[in-house]
């Protein structure tokens, strides 16, 4: 389910990868591909969310 659009970047600890990945993919539906200044400042904040929420394999040694 897609959450409310929030002013601020809410941590991962709060919203998984899929659920801000889902927030991702719905800006750019509404946006019809061509993002403003502003969709595109949200954006990269979400992206960065995203990254923070996405697990990380531990590396081989």
């Amino acid at each position: 389910m897609l959450h409310g659009m929030s002013t601020s970047v809410e941590t991962a600890t709060e919203r998984s990868a899929a659920e801000v990945n889902e927030e991702i993919r719905a800006l750019w539906r509404r946006a019809g591909g061509t993002l403003s200044t502003e969709q595109r400042e949200r954006y990269q904040r979400l992206v960065m969310e995203w990254a923070a929420a996405t697990p990380h394999p531990a590396r081989a040694a």
